[in-house]
């Protein structure tokens, strides 16, 4: 920051406030507390170069100024241009005039023409249009993308009254005057790495999804809700967290069974054939890792990898050698992936080699002709290393055969849903993603979160996301890649921190996370986008909107049928003294008793995560000088009876007795409670389901708690298999409004393509 704070001072504050307003730049943001702040100038100079616009002497603060003029001015339409159905669509003024005339070619292959009405001091609007879809329009010599989008998304009603197979197989509807008035299902939410089988080697996999997501709908539910399951970088498996990925278009390679395509006796032969290293056999290791209570990613990924190579070249060897059904199957899965795919595997090839041979952590410091993807030095790589770049894109092909496998099981069962993925905010900046989109993406700064109530630093996530002046003047593309990839393997998609989706806020490199500052994104064409591609792919929207939330908000993503999430902590009466009913949870949001980075109803109860966070030393000392930890037990205490009081007026829990104590949780009286909101989805975390005291994640911490390690204690079948999970499962069903349906028989087949 010394450089920019340099290069700032030659410039007034107005100067560079002014840039950044034009920018998109929030100058001054309000705290949780209502507290009005004032952005530095540094920190926006900062932030200004990392979109490209570079203000750090008067005479770059000039051009950059002209340049955001010029934009403004310019007499052309954007790339794309959304627009909603039914409804007039505004273009800009500049760009068009009254009384031009216009022609669409519908995607359909339909023509629609007209010309244009500008009303008296107002922009151009074009006559509204019917047929959702990417069409084409035309004015003049002018050609842009018309991208017309749905009123809403899918809807969990429109999935409950979707045509489903019958006992004997024949599609069926059920009627509206047979489906209720509202539909009110549930689900599971599952850490995916955390599931086990016999077999899986010590990493949960997508044949444990599969017969999760089977066991699931057997017992009455209609979705199971995953972690992320982003491509990571195979070449560094320290990275494991699922919110920090390499590639939000691709696969964690980390979850493939390698016995699901070419069998178990392949694998078993895969596994004699890796070389010995360190004490045991591969086979032995391999049952080692199984056995662990906590991941070992290093050396799970390791061998599971080492396992597939060998698989590989059994493939190679055998399969395409004979041009057999699967390899012309993966040939098909390659020709389709297209350049993004193709992109992901090189660099995942580069990655590993310069990691070997250079130690080098970053694409950035790679030689100079390979951080480019479209250079030829990286064509001449990919001829070269041509063996290496299809072993990546043959675990692309066994990851995504693997999902497939699992929502179409799931969908056999009977659920109306099936797999809900889970779209991290951004990625990593030095995977794959930030190499193959390098101007689509923002640089030299991190996605991250301003102090708040929960943490008074603010947060920075080590994270980047798309550029919003990128994202409009290359006309979306790599959104909708993205949207594209996020709902190709499942009946829905959480949006994690779907905040951003409005503003973001960014920090820049090796700043406070309070130093920064938010950056406006173009929310209303990106709900367009999100609606067009969730009722292409017949998909649900939930997106996690909890935070600083911004006025309005929730109610904008509630008329474009996404649904926000009710988590039981939160939901408080305004004072904050007591927790609210169930009849005034939202119906346009899904309810859960937490999420991945919030205590569990077990460990809330207990005060785990109290003990967690001062453990590890995120409890703050007070300036008064009092214990925070004693303060912090006193009011969960409080929090225990005013909780315990809310529970016995729904009628939860017995009246007249007492809260339990804190080592004996209400673990079903939660669950029965959050059954009982009228969301039209509700959504039990599989670690309260079990009454398991510890959260996936610990936020703030890395090393100092075991995140996104924990596994099950026993293996998803035996979880089935009578027990506590069980009665859980039978009691919130039968507190849910019934949907009757087959629960067997094959799988309706949406169309996940465009």
């Amino acid at each position: 920051m010394t450089g920019s704070r340099t290069i700032s001072s030659s410039l007034g504050r107005e100067t560079i406030e002014r840039i950044a307003t034009r920018a998109g730049f929030e100058v001054h943001w309000e705290d949780a507390n209502k507290r009005t702040h004032r952005v530095k100038s540094e920190t926006l100079a900062t932030l200004l170069a990392a979109l490209g616009l570079p203000c750090g002497t008067a005479d770059e603060a000039k051009q950059t100024l002209a340049m955001l003029d010029a934009e403004h001015a310019a007499q052309t339409l954007p790339p794309l241009v959304t627009a909603e159905c039914h409804r007039a669509t505004a273009l800009p003024a500049a760009a068009c005039r009254a009384g031009d005339a216009y022609r669409i070619e519908l995607e359909s292959g339909g023509i629609v023409e007209g010309r244009l009405g500008v009303p008296k001091g107002e922009s151009a609007l074009l006559a509204p249009v019917a047929e959702p879809g990417y069409h084409m329009l035309e004015i003049g010599e002018r050609r842009v993308c018309l991208a017309v989008a749905p009123p809403r998304c899918y809807t969990v009603d429109d999935a409950c009254l979707a045509p489903r197979a019958s006992a004997d197989g024949k599609p069926t509807r059920r009627s509206n005057a047979d489906a209720p008035r509202a539909a009110s299902i549930w689900g599971i939410g599952a850490q995916l790495y955390g599931l086990r089988r016999a077999g899986d080697g010590g990493i949960g996999d997508f044949t444990a999804l599969a017969s999760f997501a089977r066991h699931s709908a057997q017992a009455g539910a209609d979705a199971v809700a995953i972690s992320p399951t982003h491509a990571m970088f195979s070449a560094d498996p320290r990275k494991f967290s699922p919110y920090a990925p390499s590639s939000r278009l691709f696969l964690n390679v980390a979850h493939i069974d390698p016995s699901a395509v070419l069998g178990m006796q392949a694998v078993e032969a895969a596994l004699d054939a890796v070389a010995t290293t360190g004490t045991g056999s591969p086979r032995e290791r391999w049952a080692a890792l199984e056995a662990l209570p906590l991941i070992d990613w290093p050396d799970a990924l390791g061998l599971r990898l080492a396992v597939l190579r060998a698989l590989y070249e059994r493939f190679c060897a055998h399969e395409r050698t004979a041009a057999a059904p699967l390899a012309r199957e993966f040939d098909t899965f390659c020709s389709q992936g297209g350049r993004a795919l193709e992109d992901h595997a090189r660099f995942e090839a580069i990655d590993a080699i310069e990691r070997a041979s250079q130690g080098v952590g970053h694409w950035r410091d790679w030689p100079a002709a390979l951080t480019d993807p479209r250079r030829p030095e990286v064509e001449a790589f990919a001829r070269e290393h041509r063996h290496e770049v299809d072993f990546h894109l043959f675990l692309q092909w066994l990851a995504a055969k693997g999902m497939t496998d699992a929502q179409s099981a799931a969908r056999a069962a009977g659920m109306a849903i099936g797999l809900v993925a889970d779209l991290a905010v951004g990625c990593d900046g030095a995977g794959s993603h930030a190499w193959s989109y390098p101007d689509d993406m923002l640089r030299s700064v991190s996605v991250g979160a301003p102090p708040d109530l929960f943490n008074q630093a603010g947060q920075a996530w080590g994270l980047t996301t798309f550029s919003p002046r990128a994202m409009r003047m290359q006309g979306f593309g790599a959104f909708i890649d993205m949207l594209r990839a996020s709902f190709a393997h499942g009946g829905g998609l959480r949006i994690d921190h779907v905040l951003g989706l409005q503003r973001l806020w960014l920090v820049p490199e090796g700043a406070s996370a309070a130093d920064g500052a938010y950056l406006r994104y173009p929310m209303s064409d990106l709900l367009r986008l999100i609606a067009l591609e969730s009722m292409r792919h017949r998909a649900i929207v939930i997106g996690e909107d909890l935070g600083t939330v911004p006025e309005g908000f929730r109610e904008r993503l509630a008329r474009h049928g996404l649904l926000g999430i009710s988590v039981l902590w939160f939901e408080r009466s305004e004072d904050g003294g007591s927790f609210k009913p169930p009849a005034q949870y939202s119906r346009a949001a899904l309810a859960t008793t937490t999420t991945h980075d919030l205590p569990t109803v077990a460990g809330w109860w207990s005060g785990n995560d109290i003990v967690w966070r001062d453990r590890i030393g995120q409890t703050a000392p007070r300036a008064d000088g009092r214990d925070p930890v004693a303060l912090a037990n006193a009011e969960r205490a409080a929090d225990r009876h005013a909780l315990w009081r809310t529970f016995q007026h729904a009628g939860v829990a017995a009246p007249g007795v007492s809260a339990p104590p804190k080592d004996h949780a209400p673990v079903d009286e939660a669950l029965a409670f959050v059954a009982s909101t009228p969301a039209p989805l509700a959504l039990y975390p599989l670690e309260d389901l079990l009454g398991l005291p510890d959260q996936p994640n610990l936020p703030g911490s890395i090393d100092e708690h075991p995140n996104w390690r924990r596994r099950l204690t026993a293996p998803v079948d035996a979880l089935f298999d009578g027990g506590v999970l069980s009665d859980r499962l039978l009691a919130v069903s039968s507190r849910r409004a019934p949907v009757a349906r087959p629960r067997q028989g094959p799988p309706s087949k949406p169309s996940r393509t465009p």
